[in-house]
């Protein structure tokens, strides 16, 4: 294997483990966020889901190999040129772990449009055909935020109403030491404990979530309900490893530099690191900074997500997993009220910018390579 192909394969696993810092706990901030359960227990879940996702993309979501190689965006010469390949996943990892270490959750699948669009200027000489981009690539990429806001406003009340109507309670608790404790607020602002009658403050007590009591079809309902949120959660997981491994693995196919095999292995477990080692900034904004949540909106937003990424998975559209669950959780603030509009508008900043800096920076890329010869 040639040295430009070694960098080729360097730049695709950086790509993967920047994807996978930014995206991997996209699937399981609903678990953190809604006090369902730890950070680490949802980190490893995202992790196991992701990966499983990753394993069966190419069997599962192979359309999206094609669309990210390259193919009818640039001429069919310049997608297997050396150069170029490497601007665009140089171009597109940069972008993404800059966000990632700002704590921002963007989309890996804009980063890597912007690199081809970015690369593709300066090696097809300008010849870039803009079009392919529309129907394919822009227009799921713009309505799918806007589907997963409508679906859960949609949702989410009709789950409510079923909840109500089967008799289940919500209840407000606080963790007391290592116990949650079901407890009512007063007028001064303090927090009585029911169980034992002691009143708390804000400062003894720890986060505040809700949780379901009652049965429903003969089982607890907390108990259901945190099992179903889980494997929502997963679902995410799995959808977004199905989802964004093909767009990666495409640029290293595209070289010839590895095997598909292997190509998809070294892909999936890079992207498994990227989560594990820094997840943690976009975590918070993911689980805390949009919106509060119980756990039965984070299961909604969790469905919705899961089920818009991997419908459009088998279909072939390249759907950012970033932009529907942010879409997801937006519209729970909606129906809770609790939106913070702040975050949300930076969130769409960085989003509105992913293209252009990648873009910028892939082409940076090429031209360096251009001046050192590599071109």
């Amino acid at each position: 294997m040639s040295v430009v192909l070694v960098l080729i394969v360097i730049a695709v696993l950086f790509v993967a483990y920047s994807n996978g810092a930014n995206d991997n706990f996209k699937g399981v901030a609903t678990l953190f966020g809604s006090g369902t359960c730890s950070y680490r227990q949802a980190l490893a879940w995202a992790t196991v889901t992701t990966l499983a996702g990753s394993l069966l993309a190419l069997l599962l979501a192979g359309g999206l190999v094609e669309a990210f190689k390259g193919k009818g965006l640039v001429p069919d010469a310049v997608t297997h040129q050396h150069a170029f390949l490497l601007a665009v996943s140089l171009g597109a990892a940069l972008t993404v772990i800059i966000a990632t270490f700002t704590g921002l959750p963007v989309s890996t699948t804009h980063a890597l449009i912007g690199g081809l669009v970015g690369a593709g200027l300066l090696a097809a000489a300008g010849n870039v055909h803009f079009a392919a981009l529309g129907t394919s690539i822009v227009l799921p990429l713009l309505f799918s935020p806007i589907v997963a806001v409508l679906l859960t406003v949609a949702v989410y009340p009709l789950f409510r109403w079923v909840r109500r109507r089967s008799g289940v309670t919500s209840t407000s608790c606080v963790c007391i030491g290592r116990e949650y404790e079901e407890a009512q607020a007063r007028p001064d602002g303090r927090l009585l404990l029911v169980r034992t009658g002691v009143v708390v403050t804000v400062g003894e007590a720890g986060a505040c979530v809700d949780r379901y009591r009652g049965r429903f079809l003969g089982l607890e309902a907390g108990r259901a309900l945190d099992g179903l949120h889980f494997v929502s959660g997963g679902a995410v997981g799995f959808a977004r490893g199905l989802n964004d491994t093909p767009k990666i693995v495409a640029l290293m196919l595209a070289a010839e530099a590895l095997a598909p095999t292997w190509g998809l292995l070294l892909v999936a477990v890079v992207m498994a690191f990227g989560g594990v080692l820094n997840a943690r900034r976009v975590a918070e904004t993911m689980s805390k900074k949009i919106t509060r949540m119980n756990p039965g909106q984070g299961f909604t937003a969790n469905l919705v997500t899961s089920l818009l990424v991997a419908g459009a998975s088998r279909l072939g559209l390249p759907v950012s997993t970033t932009h529907v669950a942010v879409g997801a959780l937006f519209g729970v603030g909606v129906v809770n009220r609790t939106a913070r509009i702040k975050t949300v508008l930076t969130i769409l900043l960085a989003w509105v910018t992913t293209l252009p800096i990648a873009a910028a920076l892939a082409a940076l890329v090429y031209l360096l390579l251009r001046a050192f010869g590599v071109v």
